[in-house]
C-alpha cells in the first residue's frame, strides 16, 4: 500500500510503523440550531462565514456537492467548498457557503467531504501535507463495471493515498435530491464505516446534526459492501418476477387457445376482441392464486420433513430455503395481480362489447316471448362468489400492509405471526372457496372441455386444495403433538427429551413455519 502512495504521492514521506496520525474532532458542538439568515448575502464574491459555529470543507463542485453544502449550511455548519474554478461556479452553491480554491478550502476545516469520482483523487496528493491528520469523508459511489472491476472500495483507495488521514464512508446511499429536500423524502439511514473510532463518532454526530440516522457499519473493510448498496436494484424479485411472468404467459396462453382460438376454429368466431381485457383478467386472478398457494406451500414441506427427520436441526435443502426467503414478493406479487384482476373487473360493464350482448340479449327474449328470464341459482351463485371475492382481496390487503417495515415494526412478533400465518391461510381458504364458487358445475359439463383442455380455474384449485388438506392433516392431535414438540427442540433418537406442558393452549400457541 504504501508503495502504490509512493508512486502517486511521490513528495509525501509514508508513516513509520506502529504510528499513525489520528484525526481531530471538529470543534464546536454538533448540534447547533440553524444558522440565522442574518449570514452573508453572497452575490458570486468570496463571503466569510462565521468562526463560532462548525467549519466543515467539500472537495469538489458537482451536484451532490452542491446538495451537500445546502444541507450543511441549513444544518448550521460553516462550509467552505474547494474547487478548480470557484469564480464559475460561485453562483451555483447556497450564498453562506464560502467558495475557494482547493488549496485554501482545506487549511482550517478538521472534517472534509471528498465529492469527487475515484479517478480524480490522484490530483488531490499536491494537498497531501494540509490534509494530514484531517479526516476525509468518501461519498463516492462506483459504478457497476467499476464496483466487479476493483477489488478495493473507492474509500480504501483513498485511504492508501492518503494514509495520514483518517477516511470514513458516509453518505454514499442519499441522493443529491433528498440532501437538498430533506430526509423526509428519502430513506433516513446513512452507513458509516471507518477504522478511526474518533473520526466515526464525529462523522455520527454530523449526521444526527443534519437530520439523519447514522448506522455503524464497523471499520473500513466494510466499504465495499457499503458501496454495493447503492447498485442493488429490487434484490430478491428476481426470482418471483420470473415466476410470476412465466404464470402469466401460461395461462394467457391457455385462455388464448380455450376462450378465443377455440371458437375461431371451430365455429368460425371472432372473438379476438377479448385479448386486451377479458383474457388478461381471467390470466390475472389464476397467477395471483397460484402465487398465494406457493407462499404457504414451502412451509408445509418444511413441516413435513421436519416430521420425517425428527428434528428441527438440519438445514432445508438450499432450494426450500430460497423458497422460504421469497415468500414476501410472492406474497406482494399475488396481491398485485387480485388488485389488477378486481380493477378489471370492475370496468366490464363499460365495454362497448357488453353493451351489444345485452341488448342481443335482450332482443332473443323478446323474439321468444320471455317476459322473466330470472335464475335463482345463478344469482346466488354470483353474490356468494363476489362477497367471497371482496373478503379474500380484503385478507391480501391486511397481508400486503403488514409487509411494509413501517407497519411491522409496529407490531410485536406474535401479532405479525397471526396476521402472515393464521390470516394468511385464512385468505388462501376464502380464494379456494371464490374459486369454487366461480366453476360451480362448470367442470363436470362437457362443453366447457375445449380442444379436450379442462377450464382454466381446475388448473389452479391443485396446489390449494393439497395445501389445505395438509394443514387439516398436521391440526390432527398426533401429528400436531409430535410437530410441536419438534419445534420446542425434541429429537428423535437424540438425547433431548421432554413433554409438552398439560396446558395445550400453549403448545397450539407455538409460531409455525
Amino acid at each position: 500500500m504504501l508503495n502504490s502512495f509512493q508512486s502517486v504521492c511521490p513528495h509525501q514521506s509514508p508513516l513509520s510503523s506502529g504510528k499513525r496520525a489520528t484525526a481531530t474532532r471538529t470543534s464546536g458542538k454538533m448540534d447547533k440550531p440553524l444558522i440565522s439568515h442574518h449570514l452573508v448575502d453572497s452575490d458570486g464574491s468570496l463571503a466569510e462565514a462565521p468562526s463560532e459555529v462548525p467549519k466543515v470543507g467539500i472537495l469538489g463542485s458537482g451536484d451532490f456537492a452542491r446538495s451537500l453544502a445546502t444541507r450543511l449550511v441549513g444544518s448550521g455548519f460553516s462550509v467552505v467548498v474547494g474547487s478548480r474554478n470557484p469564480k464559475r461556479m460561485a453562483g451555483l452553491f447556497p450564498s453562506a457557503a464560502q467558495l475557494t480554491f482547493q488549496e485554501e478550502a482545506v487549511g482550517s476545516p478538521e472534517v472534509i467531504f471528498v465529492a469527487m469520482f475515484r479517478e480524480h483523487y490522484s490530483t488531490l496528493c499536491g494537498l497531501s501535507d494540509q490534509l494530514s491528520g484531517k479526516i476525509l469523508v468518501d461519498v463516492s459511489n462506483p459504478t457497476e463495471q467499476e464496483h466487479l472491476q476493483h477489488h478495493e472500495s473507492n474509500a480504501e483507495y483513498l485511504a492508501s493515498l492518503f494514509p495520514t488521514c483518517a477516511v470514513v464512508k458516509a453518505f454514499n446511499v442519499i441522493s443529491a435530491w433528498t440532501l437538498q429536500s430533506g430526509p423526509r423524502d428519502g430513506n433516513r439511514q446513512v452507513p458509516i464505516c471507518s477504522d478511526q473510532p474518533e473520526a466515526k463518532r464525529t462523522v455520527l454526530e454530523m449526521v444526527r446534526a443534519m437530520g439523519f440516522t447514522p448506522v455503524d457499519m464497523g471499520s473500513l473493510a466494510s466499504a465495499r459492501e457499503v458501496e454495493a448498496m447503492p447498485l442493488r436494484l429490487f434484490l430478491g424479485w428476481k426470482v418471483p418476477a420470473l415466476l410470476a411472468l412465466g404464470l402469466f404467459i401460461f395461462f394467457y396462453a391457455y385462455n388464448f387457445v380455450r376462450d378465443v382460438l377455440e371458437p375461431y376454429v371451430q365455429e368460425g368466431k371472432n372473438k379476438f376482441y377479448k385479448l386486451p381485457v377479458l383474457v388478461v383478467n381471467t390470466t390475472l386472478p389464476c397467477v395471483a392464486y397460484v402465487l398465494l398457494s406457493l407462499v404457504y406451500l414451502p412451509g408445509v414441506l418444511a413441516a413435513a420433513l421436519q416430521l420425517r427427520r425428527g428434528t428441527k436441526y438440519q438445514r432445508f435443502p438450499d432450494w426450500l430455503d430460497h423458497w422460504l426467503q421469497h415468500r414476501k414478493q410472492m406474497g406482494l406479487l399475488s396481491f398485485f395481480c387480485a388488485a389488477l384482476h378486481a380493477v378489471y373487473s370492475l370496468c366490464l360493464p363499460l365495454r362497448r362489447s357488453h353493451r351489444y350482448e345485452l341488448v342481443n340479449l335482450a332482443i332473443k327474449q323478446v323474439l321468444t316471448n320471455k317476459s322473466h328470464i330470472w335464475n335463482e341459482e345463478e344469482v346466488w351463485r354470483m353474490e356468494i362468489y363476489l362477497s367471497l371475492g371482496v373478503l379474500a382481496l380484503g385478507m391480501l390487503s391486511l397481508l400486503a400492509v403488514t409487509s411494509l417495515p413501517s407497519i411491522a415494526n409496529s407490531l410485536n412478533w406474535r401479532e405479525f405471526s397471526f396476521v402472515q400465518s393464521t390470516l394468511g391461510f385464512v385468505a388462501l381458504v376464502l380464494s379456494t372457496l371464490h374459486t369454487l364458487t366461480y366453476g360451480w358445475t362448470r367442470a363436470f359439463e362437457e362443453s366447457r372441455y375445449k380442444f379436450f383442455l379442462p377450464p382454466t380455474f381446475t388448473l389452479t384449485l391443485l396446489v390449494p386444495c393439497v395445501i389445505i388438506l395438509a394443514k387439516g392433516l398436521f391440526l390432527l392431535p398426533c401429528v400436531s403433538r409430535r410437530l410441536t414438540k419438534i419445534r420446542r427442540g425434541w429429537e428423535k433418537d437424540g438425547s433431548v427429551r421432554f413433554t409438552l406442558p398439560v396446558d395445550h393452549t400453549l403448545a397450539q400457541k407455538t409460531s409455525h413455519v
